[in-house]
């Protein structure tokens, strides 16, 4: 590994540990059986917030390309911290939502179910991948490391939009089956 100069830090152990913790989380909400919760708590209300924190993630995400192209640098790492924080709160809210409350199967048959299927299981991948790029290449950019940045950041950026903007997206799909 190359000498850190004294303004950059060394986020890999972080991204390492970030990344599998986060979606190793995210897996065993989907094996562990829910947690019985008294019957005042309501959280029925989640997976809107969700497609609402995916969809703020999403303008941040497009905000954050337009200050970009337009050479507003501290504009553009604002909004990428702010595309963070929605996905910090948003990953919050999804596992207390998993973690409680029994999974919600889509009803929708034929054509559709395809549809539905392709989106999520592409989100799926897409969002496990997400975690490490996102965090490397933010890393990369707090550490001024500019060509490595932008040769990340452009896979990153349209993976990350299309993650944020499917995850709305499976929600207004999925939403009439919720009981």
């Amino acid at each position: 590994m190359s000498e850190l100069t004294v303004n950059q830090r060394d986020y890999t152990k972080a991204i390492w540990i970030l990344s599998i913790g986060i979606n190793l989380l995210i897996g065993l909400a989907y094996f562990i059986p829910t947690i019985a919760l008294p019957e005042r708590y309501d959280f029925s209300y989640i997976p809107k917030l969700n497609a609402t924190l995916n969809g703020m993630t999403f303008i941040s995400l497009l905000l954050a390309l337009i200050a970009i192209k337009r050479k507003k640098v501290k504009l553009h790492r604002n909004l990428i911290f702010a595309a963070l924080t929605f996905t910090g709160i948003f990953l919050g809210s999804y596992l207390l939502y998993h973690f409680t409350t029994p999974s919600t199967r889509f009803g929708g048959v034929g054509l559709i179910k395809v549809i539905y299927l392709i989106i999520l299981i592409s989100h799926i991948i897409l969002a496990a991948l997400i975690v490490p790029l996102a965090l490397l290449t933010v890393a990369r950019g707090l550490n001024m490391k500019v060509e490595q940045h932008r040769k990340i950041a452009k896979w990153v950026m349209p993976i990350w939009l299309y993650v944020s903007f499917t995850g709305v997206l499976i929600y207004i799909m999925i939403a009439p089956y919720y009981n």
